[in-house]
């Protein structure tokens, strides 16, 4: 189970190892938003996600010889990398399965992190789960789960506990929390630290028009899937459902999800980059861009969003370059 002592645990692991990242304010973002907006860019973390911190939380909580053995993941490319730079620091292999559509980026950057990658048809309906539960008992590694994993749901959670101190020094203790939402590991983990560090801020997941899996869920009270899992350019944030554990914890402390197009994600990763010098990916921009044209949605004077994803593909970067005008 992940609670406050275990996200307070996983900072304690993290120090020295996990980037501190800022809060970051424009006053052109407050003026387009209607109110004070607070960007915390996780896409300055080690691999450009947040997904590093909860890597390291899980690999840093297994007991020496079971992660001697190896570690075995599964990931569109974020949660991927995070594994491998956290395996590669423990002196431990690590392989995973990743589908064979991710971004060229991400599969050469997680080889180059020294992690074996494992493909699978994605579009076709393979499923990543059956492969990696084999591959585990195969192999004898240990899997990692992207965000259905207590100690990463832990690691994510150090996210919150920064935004908590962080906004308090800004003078802002009651917020709506925007968090770029796949499987809910990282929205999860925000939602628990906040609970006790910052009980008046209300953290809100955010995802792509199409794959709006918790924002149903939510709405309707119980675990609902997408029907499809590809067409998005938001694939960082793409996952068939929320997850076991992390649904509950949603379900407990965030409001209504918020939904947004990938017109908009990527005009809000223009934005970043033009009033901030931020670079995120679409999947990792959508909480900004809740933040900037969904603002009769959110409530209150101030709103902090959860950026990532720093691995962007060229192409998708230019197409955002084009909204700069």
């Amino acid at each position: 189970m992940t609670d406050i002592a275990a996200i307070a645990a996983a900072a304690e692991r993290l120090k020295g190892h996990a980037r501190r990242t800022p809060l970051l304010e424009s006053p052109f973002l407050n003026e387009i938003a209607g109110r004070r907006v607070l960007l915390k860019p996780e896409c300055l973390q080690h691999t450009g996600s947040f997904k590093f911190r909860g890597a390291w939380s899980a690999l840093s909580a297994l007991d020496p010889e079971t992660r001697a053995k190896g570690i075995l993941a599964y990931s569109s490319g974020n949660h991927a990398q995070g594994i491998a730079m956290a395996a590669a620091r423990h002196g431990v292999p690590a392989v995973i399965v990743m589908p064979e559509d991710a971004p060229a980026l991400k599969l050469a950057n997680t080889k180059a992190l020294g992690a074996e990658v494992v493909t699978y048809d994605r579009a076709g309906g393979e499923s990543r789960e059956a492969i990696g539960e084999t591959l585990s008992a195969e192999r004898g590694l240990t899997l990692v789960r992207p965000y259905d994993e207590p100690m990463v749901i832990a690691g994510q959670g150090t996210v919150g506990l920064e935004i908590a101190e962080q906004a308090a020094d800004l003078g802002v203790t009651q917020a709506d929390v925007l968090v770029c939402c796949g499987g809910g590991g990282l929205t999860a983990g925000v939602a628990l630290a906040l609970e006790d560090r910052a009980p008046e801020m209300r953290v809100r997941p955010v995802e792509p028009f199409g794959f709006d899996d918790t924002t149903r869920s939510l709405a309707a009270g119980q675990i609902l899937s997408n029907d499809r899992h590809t067409g998005s350019l938001c694939d960082a944030i793409i996952t068939p459902q929320p997850g076991n554990l992390t649904f509950p914890i949603l379900q407990r402390l965030c409001g209504p999800g918020i939904i947004v197009t990938d017109a908009e994600a990527v005009r809000a990763m223009a934005l970043a980059f033009l009033r901030l010098k931020v670079v995120a990916e679409p999947g990792g921009a959508v909480a900004l861009a809740a933040t900037l044209f969904k603002a009769d949605q959110i409530e209150g004077d101030a709103v902090i969003a959860v950026i990532s994803g720093g691995n962007v593909d060229p192409a998708i970067f230019a197409q955002a370059l084009t909204h700069l005008d």
